[in-house]
């Protein structure tokens, strides 16, 4: 029953798009060193992450795997 729940809240979520951002400001902004980074960076750069995992799991799935690996990126 409660798989069904998480599985029904994970297609709500999924419809109204990303919450919140799945990396980190601080970190992104402390691994630039001679330029500033502008606020729409981020986001940016969390749709293009986001991309990147979902990429890799459909290619670990075509391959019969449920894990990710680096090979996926």
């Amino acid at each position: 029953m409660a798989a069904r729940k998480k599985k029904k809240a994970a297609r709500r979520a999924a419809k109204r798009g990303p919450a919140e951002l799945i990396i980190s400001k601080a970190r992104t902004k402390a691994t630039v060193r001679k330029c500033n980074v502008g606020s729409e960076f981020y986001q940016a750069l969390d749709a293009k992450v986001r991309e990147l995992i979902k990429a890799a799991e459909e290619r670990a799935l075509g391959n019969k795997r449920k894990t990710l690996k680096a090979v996926d990126l």
